[in-house]
């Protein structure tokens, strides 16, 4: 017997339908307007801090919705924008700078849904509100220390070489290095291009090679600089509570920064600012740090402070960036003492290796780097950072070091952690200035919700009627399609980590709403041509399918490939549209050929029908 449905088929529409319907739930539910409190470097937040919390909010008669407490963050559900404003200006009085107290959403999703996976769809910045900044990478500082990286390389090398030289100086945008003849000069030049092929090498005389990095090497470190910055970014948003950042390049030297739902652009500014980095130098043991600090700073040395303004003479050489760290993690030793265990990538470790070799049982410092905006802009109207030092550790090394070594001399596990943190989140390699900021406050974007949600609901209804009016018992069945389809579409947007709906993405359900009885059309009018041919309505109903599928696919793999290659290409509104496009395509595939199929033959399959009302 013709149309008969097999059970696996009903059991995947089952399953498929529950499972995508469950993870549409949370959106039905809306957000908390919260705050959230975090721990600056300095600072934890502990689950003994909520009291004070309560205390303080309930002080200024402040109504608390809920308070939760999760990875070191404390989050306080208020009623209304107007109470959120308020807890927010009292709590960052009451805790002061060593705590970050943030403005936030919070999805009101119940325990057991959150418990299975299920949140709501991540919405942009169009349709939440949040800040959006656009960031510029301080290319000089890159290069600079990409120079004096390569100077500090030549030296290494050049003494394992047993090459003698004069001096190694960088000189504008390039370095000078001079021997004592041209014999040595000449053994240099073969040496260093054989080792070195990325930079280029010329000899202006006076027995001087000049070293310039190759054209193909400045981009390249233009667009590390550019990379790491963002992973380093998309870390440090981390502490705003925003799950869904928008980060990404823009141009050569620019980032794009969108944090949808964060409505506190001081505290955001604050924290992506935050420009810094870590170097690792050789405590100076041959110098009197006394002489130093009445102004007799040796050569070859530099003076900095630890974190309790101690004074600290260093090696001006640098060992090793924080760029080459790779992963960080904080643990015990053999004593039971507290230490960091680092992880280098290949070139830092060939470089920690060649340093720590012949300072065995000597002290090397951990500098921790901070760059912050003096407020002046230069000639071109970049804003100039001023840079910050401070050792933030000693340890004295054990044994030759390679990609892995640890740090001790640690004072406490929450020192280790905030440490290891530290180096994990990494450290920007260039200051980064905002040129460009704007706010979308909630209200627009709530109204860009509703003006959305009127589209879809004015274009569901008219597909609706028309699919009632003009295919009768058929419509209803695709009409059914159409409704499991706009749910499917908001399951797997809520599932898929990253997928964010924007408001050109509303326009792309939109668009799939059509598209999604587009192929119920063809199966319709082909059952249709099938009855004029003379077929059984139980014939029809099967071949119309049948014939009707090769069409069906090319019409919707085509349009898919055009979504890809929107996505690909696209940045912001235009990937927002390409998403839910691609989605809306899949789902509409299985809802038109799959779905309405099980319905039709449960409804008209395997019985005697004399007439179709199609």
């Amino acid at each position: 017997m013709l149309n008969k449905n097999s059970t696996f088929k009903v059991l995947l529409v089952i399953v498929v339908l529950a499972l995508c319907g469950l993870y549409a739930l949370p959106n039905l539910y809306g957000e908390d307007h919260a705050i959230q409190i975090s721990g600056g470097r300095d600072a934890t937040v502990t689950e003994s801090m909520i009291p004070r919390v309560e205390a303080t909010l309930k002080e200024n008669n402040i109504n608390i919705k809920r308070i939760e407490f999760e990875n070191e963050q404390i989050l306080v559900r208020v009623d209304d924008s107007d109470a959120q404003l308020k807890a927010r200006e009292n709590l960052d009085r009451e805790l002061g700078s060593d705590y970050f107290v943030a403005m936030n959403l919070a999805p009101d999703t119940p325990e057991w849904l959150e418990s299975l996976g299920g949140t709501p769809m991540k919405l942009g910045l169009d349709l939440r509100g949040g800040v959006h900044f656009l960031m510029e990478v301080d290319m000089s500082e890159v290069m600079e220390k990409s120079l004096e990286d390569a100077q500090s390389d030549f030296r290494t090398a050049l003494r394992e070489e047993k090459l003698r030289y004069r001096r190694v100086s960088m000189q504008g945008n390039h370095i000078d290095i001079q021997f004592r003849d041209e014999e040595t000069l000449d053994k240099a030049e073969f040496f260093l291009r054989n080792r070195n092929r990325d930079l280029t090498y010329t000899t202006p005389g006076d027995n001087v090679l000049r070293a310039t990095f190759a054209e193909t090497k400045l981009q390249e470190i233009r667009d590390y600089a550019v990379k790491q910055n963002i992973t380093i970014l998309r870390n440090r948003v981390n502490q705003l509570g925003v799950a869904e950042p928008v980060i990404q390049k823009q141009g050569a030297e620019r980032i794009v920064v969108q944090l949808p739902g964060v409505q506190d652009t001081a505290r955001a500014k604050e924290i992506l600012n935050a420009t810094a980095t870590l170097e690792f130098h050789m405590v100076d043991l041959k110098n009197d740090v006394r002489d130093a600090v009445e102004g007799r700073v040796p050569p070859g040395s530099v003076l900095i402070n630890d974190q309790q303004g101690n004074p600290v003479l260093l090696e001006k050489r640098v060992m090793l960036t924080g760029n080459h760290i790779i992963d960080a993690g904080s643990g015990v030793d053999e004593y039971g003492l507290p230490n960091v265990n680092i992880s280098l990538d290949s070139e830092g470790g060939n470089k920690m290796s060649r340093n720590t070799r012949d300072n065995i049982g000597k002290p090397m410092a951990t500098v921790f780097i901070e760059y912050k905006a003096s407020g002046e802009r230069d000639a071109d109207g970049k804003l100039i950072f001023e840079k910050h030092e401070e050792v933030i550790n000693q340890a004295t090394i054990r044994a030759q070091l390679g990609n892995k070594f640890q740090i001790t001399g640690i004072d406490s596990p929450k020192e280790a952690r905030d440490l290891a943190l530290l180096l994990r989140a990494g450290a920007l390699i260039a200051p980064i200035q905002i040129v460009e900021e704007r706010t979308i406050g909630p209200s627009l974007g709530k109204e860009n919700i509703e003006l959305g949600m009127q589209a879809i609901i004015w274009g569901m209804a008219l597909v609706l009627v028309f699919m009632l009016v003009y295919y009768k018992a058929f419509g209803v069945v695709a009409n059914i399609a159409l409704m499991a389809n706009v749910v499917m579409i908001a399951g797997i947007m809520s599932m898929i980590p990253g997928a964010t709906l924007t408001l050109p993405g509303m326009a792309g359900i939109v668009l799939t709403v059509g598209m999604a009885v587009d192929a119920n059309v063809l199966i319709f009018e082909r059952i249709r041509e099938e009855i004029k041919d003379g077929r059984s309505p139980q014939q029809a109903i099967h071949y119309g399918y049948d014939n009707a599928f090769s069409t069906i696919i090319d019409a919707n793999i085509t349009t898919f490939i055009a979504g890809l290659i929107l996505f690909a290409v696209g940045t912001g509104p235009i990937k927002g549209f390409s998403i839910t496009l691609m989605i809306g395509i899949a789902t509409s595939m299985f809802t038109a050929i799959i779905l309405t199929r099980v319905i039709a033959n449960l409804v008209w399959g395997g019985k005697r029908v004399k007439s179709l009302a199609i």
